[in-house]
C-alpha cells in the first residue's frame, strides 16, 4: 500500500514500488524509481535518472539527483543508484555522475549520510558508511565500507578511502586514505590505526597482523611503497594485503609523518 501526500508531485513515468511513504511538497521526476519499503520525508526533491533501493529513509528538504556541478556536463543520460536501507537526512545533496567519471553515482547500502552531506559527481560509496553532518565531498571520491567521517569535513576529488578508516572531524582529506587507518587535521595525515572501528567488524585473530603491518609501513626507515612491496613478498593475510596495495596503487599519495619526525617534534616542544 502506497501511502503519497496529495500536494506531491510525481511525474508521469515514476516507478513507485510498493509500501513506499511519500510526505508532502515533494517532487519525483519522471525517470525515478522507488523500490519497496522506502520513506520519503516532506519537501524532498528527487529528480534526473535515480534510482532507490529498498527501505530507504530520506529526510526532509533533501535534493537527489538533481544535474552534476561540473561545467562539463551537456546534459547527458547519468544516474544516482542507492542500495537498500539507506539513511539520508535533512538538506542533504547528492548528484549523479558524468560522462568523465563513470556515468554513475552509487551509494551501496546500510549507510547513514547526515545533515547537509555534499556528495559530488561520480562518488561511489560503499556499505556499512557513517558520513557526518555538514561533510562535503568532491567529485569522483571512492569510499569502501564500514568508513567513518567525522563531522564538518572536506574530502579533496578523487581521493580514496579505504574499508574501515575513519577521518576525524574538521579534517580536510587531499590524499588517500589506506584501510584500517586514522586520519585528522587541516591538511588530515595518518595518525595510527581505527582500532575501536576494527573491534567492531574484524575478527580479533586478524587485527594483530593489521598492527605488525602498519608499523612496518609506517613506522620503517623504507619508502612507503618500498615497505609495502617488502610486506606482500611475506605472504600476509588478506587483510594485510588489501593495505599494501592499497598503499602501492595510491594516484595521490598518502598523508602521513615518520615516527621519528613526530618524536623529535615532540622533543622540541618540550624544550620550548
Amino acid at each position: 500500500m502506497q501511502m503519497i501526500h496529495n500536494s506531491t508531485i510525481i511525474e508521469e513515468g515514476a516507478k513507485i514500488g510498493k509500501n513506499v511513504t511519500i510526505g508532502p511538497f515533494c517532487r519525483i521526476g519522471s525517470d525515478v524509481t522507488i523500490d519497496e519499503g522506502t520513506t520519503i520525508a516532506s519537501h524532498v526533491v528527487i529528480e534526473g535518472k535515480t534510482t532507490l533501493g529498498k527501505n530507504n529513509r530520506i529526510f526532509s528538504h533533501t535534493v537527489l539527483g538533481s544535474i552534476p556541478q561540473d561545467l562539463k556536463f551537456q546534459g547527458e543520460e547519468v544516474e544516482l543508484i542507492f542500495g537498500d536501507n539507506n539513511t539520508i537526512r535533512e538538506f542533504c545533496f547528492i548528484t549523479p555522475g558524468t560522462q568523465h567519471g563513470g556515468w554513475v553515482t552509487r551509494v551501496g547500502n546500510n549507510n547513514l549520510i547526515m545533515g547537509y552531506v555534499h556528495l559530488g559527481h561520480d562518488v561511489i560509496v560503499g556499505d556499512h558508511c557513517i558520513i557526518s553532518n555538514a561533510t562535503n565531498v568532491g567529485g569522483h571520491v571512492e569510499f569502501g565500507s564500514y568508513v567513518v567521517v567525522g563531522a564538518t569535513s572536506a574530502i579533496h576529488q578523487f581521493v580514496k578511502i579505504g574499508d574501515h578508516a575513519m577521518l576525524g572531524g574538521a579534517s580536510a582529506l587531499t590524499q588517500d586514505l589506506p584501510p584500517y587507518c586514522i586520519a585528522e587535521g587541516n591538511r588530515a595525515a595518518v595518525r595510527g590505526l581505527n582500532l575501536v572501528g576494527l573491534r567492531r567488524h574484524i575478527d580479533k585473530n586478524e587485527i594483530d597482523p593489521i598492527k605488525k603491518a602498519y608499523k612496518e609501513l609506517f613506522e620503517s626507515n623504507q619508502a612507503l611503497k618500498e615497505s609495502a612491496i617488502t610486506l606482500l613478498e611475506k605472504d600476509p593475510i588478506e587483510k594485510v594485503k588489501k593495505l599494501c596495495h592499497f598503499v602501492i596503487n595510491t594516484q595521490r599519495g598518502i598523508p602521513y609523518k615518520r615516527k621519528d619526525f613526530n618524536e623529535k617534534r615532540e622533543g622540541l616542544n618540550e624544550k620550548e
